[in-house]
C-alpha cells in the first residue's frame, strides 16, 4: 500500500507581544531602558521556572526593527562567543579573516543567556565586557581585530540552581526578581493571555498591533534623543545619596542610575532629566548591589551591645525562649583516681 506522506514546511514562530505581557511592569521599564541605552551593561532577570522570562527577552527582540535574537547556549566555548581570527590565512595568502562569533551575530539585537549563573566565570567576564563596551577584541598569537557588537543583553537564572559571584553580579546595569503570581486574578489574566495567543497568535497580535508600534516608535525616538539628555546636579546628588544609603561598592550603581534615568526621560519623550526618574529607576540598579546591612529594615538592625547588667538580665530564663530550653546548671570538678602505668609489652 502506498501511503502519501504530507511535506513539512517550517513556519517561523511569533514572539509573544511585549505590550500583551501581564504583571511584569518593572521587567518591562527595564528591558526598555536597556534597549534605548544598551550601553548600561544588559538585564539580569531572576525568577522560578514559568514566569515568563525568556518570553520577555523574545517580546523585546520583536519590538527592535530587523533584530536578531540570539540565544547563548550554556556549552559555547570563548572563541564561540566572541569569535577567533584565521590565522592559516595569513601564512596563506597574507590576510587576517575573523571567524565571527555570537556577539558578532548579536548585533544590533538581543543576546539572550538562560541560566547565566552556570555559565563558566571567564565566559560571563567576556561577555559583560563586550555589552557595556559595544566593541568586540579579537586577539589570536599577537593579532588583533575589533568590530562593533552593540546588543542588548539578557540573561536569566533561577536563584535554586546557584548565584552569581558578586564581582559578575555588579556587572549587569539593570536586575528584576520575578516571583510566582500569587493573586487569582492575575493568574487568570496571564493563562488567558497565553491561551489566546497558543490558540491564534495572529489574532493577538493584531489587537495589540497599535500599542506595539507606538512602543517601537517611542524606542526609535528616545535612542535618537538620549544623547541630547543631560543631568542637572541635583539629579547627580540625589543618585549617588541613594547609592551610599544602600551601601554598595564603587560608583557603577551611580552611573548605571544615571543612565537608566536619562534613558526613561528619552523613553518618555522629555527634554530633561529629573530626580523623579532616579527615583524611578533606582530599585532596578541598586536591588543586586545593595549591602546586606542596608537591606536590612531598621527594626533588624544589630543593637549596640548592652551594658553588663542589661546582659546578665537578658541570660536569665524566660518562659519566651527558645521551646524547650533548660537555664544553665553549674557543674562542680570531680577528682579522678589514678589509672596507674601501661603494664609493659610482653616480648
Amino acid at each position: 500500500m502506498n501511503t502519501t506522506v504530507p511535506e513539512l514546511h517550517a513556519a517561523a514562530s511569533a514572539a509573544f507581544p511585549f505590550t500583551a505581557l501581564v504583571g511584569h511592569e518593572p521587567l518591562q521599564r527595564a528591558l526598555l531602558l536597556a534597549a534605548i541605552d544598551p550601553g548600561m551593561g544588559g538585564v539580569l532577570i531572576s525568577g522560578p521556572r514559568g514566569t515568563a522570562k525568556s518570553t520577555s527577552a523574545r517580546a523585546l527582540a520583536a519590538l527592535l526593527p530587523q533584530a536578531p535574537f540570539v540565544t547563548l547556549p550554556l556549552a559555547a566555548s570563548l572563541e564561540q562567543l566572541v569569535g577567533t581570527l584565521n590565522i592559516e590565512d595569513v601564512l596563506r595568502d597574507g590576510q587576517v579573516r575573523l571567524a565571527p562569533g555570537m556577539v558578532a551575530r548579536a548585533h544590533g539585537g538581543v543576546l539572550y543567556v538562560d541560566e547565566v549563573n552556570l555559565l563558566p566565570d571567564a565566559l560571563v567576564d567576556a561577555l559583560l565586557d563586550v555589552a557595556a563596551s559595544g566593541l568586540n577584541t579579537v586577539e589570536r598569537d599577537g593579532v588583533s581585530r575589533q568590530h562593533a557588537a552593540r546588543f542588548v543583553l539578557v540573561g536569566t537564572m533561577n536563584p535554586e540552581e546557584g548565584e552569581l559571584r558578586p564581582q559578575l553580579l555588579d556587572r549587569f546595569g539593570l536586575s528584576v526578581t520575578l516571583e510566582n503570581p500569587v493573586d487569582a486574578e492575575q493568574r487568570q489574566a496571564i493563562v488567558r493571555a497565553r491561551l489566546a495567543f497558543d490558540h491564534d497568535p495572529q489574532a493577538l497580535l493584531a489587537r495589540q498591533a497599535k500599542k506595539q508600534a507606538l512602543l517601537v516608535a517611542a524606542i526609535m525616538e528616545g535612542r535618537e534623543a538620549l544623547n541630547d539628555l543631560h543631568w542637572p546636579d541635583a539629579v547627580v546628588q540625589h543618585a549617588a545619596q541613594l547609592a551610599l544609603t544602600a551601601g554598595v561598592d564603587g560608583i557603577r550603581a551611580d552611573l548605571v542610575m544615571l543612565r537608566a534615568a536619562r534613558a526613561l526621560a528619552a523613553l518618555e519623550q522629555r527634554g530633561s532629566v529629573r530626580v523623579e526618574d532616579v527615583d524611578a529607576v533606582a530599585e532596578l540598579a541598586l536591588a543586586h548591589r545593595r549591602s546586606p546591612d542596608a537591606a536590612q529594615p531598621p527594626a533588624n538592625r544589630p543593637s549596640p551591645a548592652p551594658a553588663d547588667g542589661q546582659r546578665a538580665a537578658e541570660q536569665q530564663p524566660t518562659s519566651e525562649g527558645d521551646w524547650g530550653a533548660l537555664p544553665p546548671q553549674s557543674q562542680g570538678m570531680v577528682r579522678f583516681a589514678a589509672t596507674g602505668v601501661w603494664p609493659p609489652k610482653k616480648a
